[in-house]
């Protein structure tokens, strides 16, 4: 499903929550006087997340013709064993050692970042209970286009762990008891969800994770290809595919939000880029390792699996695809001073990331590929 952050983009982004945009015309009231006016806009005109959820109640017919279209049947739709050697064929386990003896030529800091999204996708519990509260639905009857939409997607998401899982099963190229204990902490440790009970903001971190999960996914699959594995590459390629239509559907919710409550919509964008969105794999550990999201993700940034400039094109997408720099109309003074924020935020972002880049190359062992040492730059 998804990710967001990583890296020192994790870093990098720390730094950026901590940045104030200045006032829109250069000048600065008195703090008090700042803080106060400030309370009373924020109290006077924000949207209450009941107020926001009733709004997304309201498009259900709206999403009957949106995003319920985007779903695939699931005649049409690709499933893990066709991508897998066929275990009911007599040419199974010549079809394994051939696949064994491709992953035998690709090298543990590629397993690594496949590992890690696959332990992201099977997290898919944690993801389809945020989803139903983002709206408020988690009858598994409800007839409702909103409720559709998130069992369609969760069947969809559902097959990403599963061809991966499977995949890495087969290869031998990783510790997959270590890999099942990795699964198995996160779910239940849950995730990191900076929404605070806000649709809107729930929305918006979705949207960013799903075309964050894409790039991820499609960085992998050209990977495998330049190293030779068409198979491997067709496995991740097929994800990625899924995650763009799936990132489609949420930039839609979200435009549309900005369609019709351009204010609040604004406001929930400029909260969540503050706040920063965490992947939702965050609290991954294998029982070792404490800092092992660090790791995994600056083996990914080093790889250009993700990294801290695919985030900042994200920003850069969406305040685009949302007409953000646009919007004027509609918005109070806290809405604008969130605009401002989210359109210099990619600069700020790619500045602080060359700044960070006085990195050391180390070496850290991960249970996933049997302790093997990975080199990473922290």
């Amino acid at each position: 499903m998804m990710m967001a952050m990583m890296p020192g983009l994790a870093a990098c982004c720390v730094d950026a929550a901590g940045i104030t945009a200045p006032s829109p015309c250069g000048t600065r009231a008195p703090p008090r006087r700042a803080a106060y006016f400030r309370r009373r806009m924020i109290t006077a005109a924000a949207m209450t997340a009941p107020e926001k959820a009733e709004v997304l109640r309201s498009l259900d017919g709206w999403a009957e013709s949106n995003l319920l279209p985007l779903l695939k049947p699931v005649e049409r739709s690709w499933q893990p064993h066709d991508l897998l050697p066929d275990s009911s064929s007599p040419g199974f386990r010549e079809a394994v050692d051939e696949l064994r003896a491709r992953a035998r030529e690709i090298p543990d800091d590629y397993y690594v970042c496949l590992v890690g999204n696959m332990v992201t996708e099977e997290a898919l519990p944690t993801y389809h209970a945020a989803l139903n509260s983002f709206v408020g639905y988690d009858s598994p009857s409800c007839a409702d286009a909103w409720a559709r939409w998130s069992r369609g997607w969760t069947a969809e998401e559902n097959r990403h762990g599963d061809l991966l899982n499977r995949y890495l099963y087969l290869c031998g190229r990783v510790d997959v008891r270590r890999v099942e204990q990795t699964i198995h902490h996160l779910i239940a440790a849950g995730m990191q969800l900076a929404a605070g009970g806000c649709p809107y903001r729930g929305f918006i971190y979705t949207a960013f994770q799903e075309r964050a999960t894409a790039i991820s996914h499609g960085n992998t699959a050209r990977r495998a290809a330049a190293l030779g594995d068409a198979s491997l590459a067709r496995v991740c390629g097929a994800i990625a595919g899924d995650e763009r239509r799936h990132e489609a559907a949420y930039t839609r919710v979200v435009a549309e939000l900005f369609r019709r409550t351009p204010d609040a919509a604004m406001r929930a964008l400029g909260y969540m880029m503050r706040e920063r969105i965490l992947m939702p794999a965050h609290h991954m550990f294998d029982g070792r390792d404490a800092e092992l999201f660090r790791h995994y993700a600056a083996v990914a940034q080093g790889l250009g699996v993700y990294t801290t400039a695919d985030y900042a094109g994200l920003v850069e997408f969406f305040v685009e695809r949302w007409g953000v720099a646009e919007l004027g109309h509609g918005l109070t003074g806290e809405g604008r001073r969130a605009q401002e924020y989210v359109c210099r935020l990619p600069e700020r972002v790619r500045r602080m990331d060359a700044r960070r880049r006085q990195t050391q190359l180390q070496r850290v062992p991960f249970s996933w590929v049997f302790d093997r040492q990975v080199e990473l730059e922290l």
